[in-house]
Order: C-alpha cells, then sequence, then structure tokens
C-alpha cells in the first residue's frame, strides 16, 4: 500500500514526482504519460514512485490538488485588494491571476487541466468555491448598495463556475474566435450588468406606492 510521506527526504520525491507528472503531461498529454515516464523524468525508479502512488491516476489527482492549491494561494494575497474594487474590476482582476497561474512554466497548468477535462477526471474545485464564495460576501461588506441582490448563492455559484470553464476553454482553444481581453472585458460586464439591473429593478420596487388599506 502507497505510504504518506512524513520525512523531507519523502516529501521531496513526492513533489519531484508531481513535477514530473506536470512536464510529461504537458508533453505527453494525459492518456500517452505512463508510471515510467514520469519516474524516469523524476529520475527515480518505478519501484520508487510505487511507495507513494498506486497508479498514475493516484498522481494525477494529486496534481490536481495541487493546482487547486496553488489558484487558493493565489488568490488569498490579493484578497483585501480585491473586495475593495468595483464588481467589474475584481472579476477582471481574478480572470488575469488565472490565466497567469495558468500560463506558468510553459502552460503546464493549462495542458494538465485540458487533460483532465478531456479524461472527465474530477477536478474538486471546492477550496477554490469556498474562497470565492468568501471574497464575495465580503466584497458584499465593502459594497453595502449591493447586498439586497437577490438571489446572491446562485448567481455566485454560477459566475465562478461558469467563469473558470469559459477561461479555460478559451485558453485552450487555438483559435479563439475572441480575444482573452475581450472575454475578460465580457465576463466583467455580465456580472456587473446583472448587479446593476437587480439594483435598479429593487429601486422601482422600494419606489412603487404602498397598497391602499382595504
Amino acid at each position: 500500500m502507497p505510504r504518506k510521506p512524513t520525512q523531507k527526504r519523502a516529501k521531496a520525491t513526492v513533489e519531484a514526482i508531481l513535477e514530473a507528472g506536470f512536464i510529461c503531461v504537458a508533453e505527453r498529454g494525459a492518456d500517452d504519460t505512463t508510471t515510467r515516464h514520469i519516474a524516469d523524468k523524476a529520475g527515480i525508479s518505478v519501484g520508487s514512485l510505487y511507495e507513494y502512488f498506486a497508479n498514475k491516476e493516484q498522481i494525477y489527482t494529486a496534481m490536481n490538488q495541487r493546482f487547486v492549491d496553488e489558484v487558493v494561494a493565489m488568490i488569498q494575497p490579493r484578497a483585501a485588494e480585491l473586495v475593495r474594487m468595483s464588481i467589474e474590476d475584481m472579476v477582471r482582476n481574478l480572470l488575469e491571476g488565472f490565466r497567469e497561474l495558468l500560463s506558468r512554466n510553459n502552460d503546464r497548468y493549462l495542458k494538465s487541466v485540458r487533460s483532465a477535462i478531456r479524461m472527465d477526471s474530477k477536478i474538486s474545485y471546492g477550496p477554490v468555491n469556498k474562497i470565492l464564495g468568501e471574497l464575495v460576501m465580503q466584497h458584499l461588506l465593502h459594497h453595502p448598495e449591493n447586498l439586497q441582490v437577490r438571489r446572491i448563492p446562485t448567481m455566485t455559484y454560477i459566475f465562478i463556475n461558469g467563469g473558470i470553464f469559459a477561461l479555460i476553454r478559451h485558453l485552450s482553444d487555438p483559435s479563439p474566435p475572441i480575444s482573452f481581453d475581450e472575454l475578460v472585458d465580457g465576463l466583467a460586464v455580465m456580472v456587473g450588468h446583472y448587479v446593476a439591473q437587480e439594483r435598479l429593478i429593487l429601486a422601482e420596487m422600494a419606489a412603487q406606492p404602498a397598497p391602499a388599506p382595504a
């Protein structure tokens, strides 16, 4: 049974395996990558690899978790600044951050996520949804004029997951029909328009005269 790394040397070996996994997937694709390829790239034997991972699927799961952790780490230090921006600027800033992360090291994360989607591999975006949901709540506290917007949890879920999918889809397309800046601007405008429209509807409802007593 694969063991969890506890000592510094073991943790370094696992890091090397994951790093090698990202490189191999970027070079070969997930389907054509084997544990032998990963072990060779990591500079270890296949037997050493199997001490920590039973198969390449377990390596891919750990790689996906690493990507999610990196997304959270990208957002956390920006949170205090993001919540003070307008909703449109916050969306733009977040999407730019996602693009920078996905494009690191010759698009390593992008190629891995794209392979995971193609293989219908399950990536748990739970921590990302959690921190983005918290970011939205903090943003509302800094912009109380938007606190009355209806269906906030539902629309937050739709915008977050839809935006992530659209971003990955665009960056994975060798000839996208629109530029990345147009995509970012479109998503930011969509979110801003929804909030503005909701505020307008609520203002109109508040301006309506109360019904006359029976």
